[in-house]
C-alpha cells in the first residue's frame, strides 16, 4: 500500500527533526553520564542529610568503624556504595541481640 503525503517544507523539515531527535537524544543521555558521573563520594554534611541523621552520628559510625571512610586533609569523605553496604551490616547487628 503506498501513500503519498503532501506537505509543506516547514512540515517536513519538523517531521525529520523530530525523528532524528528521537534517535540521538538517548545516545545523547548516555554521552552525557559517561562524562558527567554521577558522585560516587559524600562527604560527612552530604550523608547526614541523606540518612536524616546528624552529622555527630555519622561522625560517631565513622570512629566506631561502621562505617568506612577516608580522610582529605581534614575532611572526611564516605564512599557511597561502603556507605549503603555499612548500612545493611548496621541493621543485622541491630537485631543480633
Amino acid at each position: 500500500m503506498k501513500k503519498i503525503i503532501v506537505t509543506t517544507h516547514e512540515e517536513l523539515s519538523e517531521m525529520i527533526d523530530a525523528s532524528v531527535a528521537r534517535r540521538i537524544n538517548p545516545l545523547r543521555d548516555i554521552i552525557n553520564k559517561r562524562l558527567n558521573p554521577q558522585k560516587k563520594n559524600v562527604t560527612v554534611k552530604e550523608a547526614s542529610k541523606m540518612l536524616n541523621v546528624t552529622e555527630l552520628t555519622i561522625r560517631n559510625y565513622v570512629k566506631q568503624g561502621k562505617i568506612q571512610a577516608s580522610k582529605i586533609g581534614r575532611r572526611i569523605v564516605i564512599n557511597l556504595e561502603s556507605l549503603e553496604n555499612s548500612l545493611n551490616e548496621v541493621k543485622s547487628l541491630k537485631y543480633r541481640r
